[in-house]
């Protein structure tokens, strides 16, 4: 089964690609790597929610807004490869902005990892890092970036951004 047709069995439809919110791209690939811009919880242009978990943000709903990021992250790469060319998702590293004290960082991150093990399967375990930060782009209480591992490699060096879907070979 594709990751498309995983989505779709999970009922699940990539969101557009979010737009910068400041100088960069969403994603780019080099060799047979693409790599993502942090990508936050963006719904239809905007935050669902901003603050620090622990405080303004319970750990659940920063677990949500995790796997929103991952979907933003999986629109960013089939805006550029699509995303039946991953082979595998390499690494995340998950940024949360965290009230004083709060340690549940991993738990808040398995909210994108435990997406990319729904649409990959085993291709979908990967490298982590779950960091704690005291402020986040816009106030997001989550941000993820993700590197995954594309088939065909193409040209050396793609970009792509929502006003430029990509260069294809």
């Amino acid at each position: 089964m594709t990751p498309k047709q995983r989505l779709a069995d999970l009922g699940i439809t990539l969101p557009a690609v979010a737009a910068p919110v400041a100088a960069y791209i969403p994603a780019v690939q080099t060799g047979p790597l693409v790599y993502t811009s942090g990508q936050l919880p963006l719904v239809d242009g905007a935050l669902p929610r901003t603050g620090k978990v622990g405080a303004e943000v319970s750990a659940e709903d920063a677990a949500a807004d995790a796997r929103q990021c991952a979907l933003n992250a999986l629109a960013a790469i089939d805006a550029l490869v699509g995303l039946d060319a991953i082979t595998r998702i390499v690494k995340v590293v998950g940024f949360v902005a965290s009230a004083p004290g709060f340690t549940g960082q991993p738990g808040v991150v398995n909210g994108a990892s435990e997406l990319f093990g729904e649409v990959f399967g085993d291709a979908g375990v990967h490298a982590r890092s779950a960091v704690g930060v005291a402020e986040l782009p816009l106030g997001a209480p989550v941000e993820v970036e993700v590197i995954a591992e594309v088939g065909a490699a193409g040209p050396t060096i793609r970009l792509a951004g929502p006003s430029q879907p990509g260069l294809r070979a």
